[in-house]
């Protein structure tokens, strides 16, 4: 612990990239302290927050063991470049993110749609600057009407029931091609909690879900107007009233049981070389070797298998115990009728 606070404190002021958690479930702990997170382990601390294992153990304090059995029902992340820290309205837990680069959480919905494939969860990662989107399981249903292209996302802005007739715009302006990228951005996100709120449903089933968002449109505002300016101040309050919301309307959505993150990197160190994947594509079979997955009914098999062979071998145990105490003049009616046809003979 104290090796973690002194790197903390040595760190403090290098690096003012945070990892902020708004909200999280009674069965996911985090611990209060300035222990700095690697950035490459941050899709680690995502997939054990879900109860999933790593290949590389991770020694980061910040993160409890929490209760085991109740694992939450979704995560949300939410990375924002251009800004290092957001002054969020509510209090929440923030730790310093040490080299910060870029990260996906590719692993993460891999392990999701390899053990629950049968349950088809929602797995959504989407960055609306780059019109880069990737929905499996049921999130192609859910989300079939949400804007991903540059061009949808503009007329969404101008339709009758927009986030711009409810957010105060302040200095932005609805005519400026950098203006209208970031408002987009916080369209979406209220578009998400909106389509879910259709299909509550899915937020009480049994498979965890995944939202993993990318905004870029304060980076730019940045890079147009300057950090020093009005309309980035007014841009990084409204996104972090916006965030807030976000949250708490994903976090109620599931009853409680959902982690919302959000990291804040003014800048990447190296740039991020992603593979393209298309959701009709085909997997090749190739074998690694790799163990046989399991769905969730695995744990129910296994506790019924168990508890029957523990009740056989108790029976016979009882049962051998018995036998090899029993007096066969008295107890076996076997003996008593042998005995009594010999006196009558």
């Amino acid at each position: 612990m104290m090796l973690w606070a002194l790197a903390a404190a040595c760190l403090a002021g290098v690096s003012g990239d945070e990892f902020s958690v708004l909200r999280s479930p009674q069965s996911v702990v985090f611990r209060d302290g300035s222990w700095p997170i690697p950035g490459e382990r941050i899709p680690d601390i995502a997939a054990l927050s879900m109860g999933f294992s790593v290949e590389e153990d991770l020694s980061w304090p910040g993160l409890a063991v929490g209760d085991i059995f109740h694992r939450p029902r979704a995560t949300v992340l939410v990375t924002v470049k251009g800004v290092d820290k957001l002054a969020m309205p509510k209090d929440g837990i923030s730790y310093p993110v040490e080299n910060a680069v870029p990260f996906s959480l590719d692993s993460v919905a891999n392990a999701i749609h390899t053990l629950f494939s049968e349950e088809t969860p929602v797995v959504l990662q989407l960055a609306p600057s780059e019109e880069r989107v990737y929905m499996v399981g049921k999130a192609n249903s859910v989300f079939e009407d949400l804007s991903v292209t540059l061009r949808q996302l503009r007329n969404r802005l101008f339709q009758d029931n927009s986030i711009l007739s409810s957010i105060p715009l302040n200095s932005l302006s609805r005519n400026n091609e950098v203006d209208l990228l970031f408002l987009s951005e916080l369209q979406v996100l209220h578009d998400i909690s909106s389509l879910l709120s259709r299909h509550k449903h899915l937020a009480k089933d049994h498979s965890p879900d995944l939202y993993s968002l990318e905004l870029a449109g304060l980076e730019e505002i940045g890079k147009r107007y300057g950090e020093e300016s009005q309309q980035f101040k007014d841009a990084s309050q409204i996104l972090a009233d916006s965030l807030q919301k976000f949250a708490d309307e994903m976090y109620n959505l599931y009853g409680g049981n959902a982690v919302v993150e959000v990291v804040t990197a003014k800048t990447f160190d190296t740039p991020l070389v992603r593979k393209s994947r298309s959701i009709l594509q085909t997997e090749e079979s190739t074998s690694y070797n790799l163990g046989y997955s399991y769905n969730f009914n695995y744990a129910v098999v296994f506790n019924i298998i168990l508890w029957l062979m523990i009740g056989l071998a108790l029976a016979v145990i009882v049962i051998s115990y018995n036998l090899w105490n029993m007096d066969p003049g008295y107890d076996s009616i076997i003996y008593r009728m042998t005995n009594q046809k010999i006196r009558m003979d």
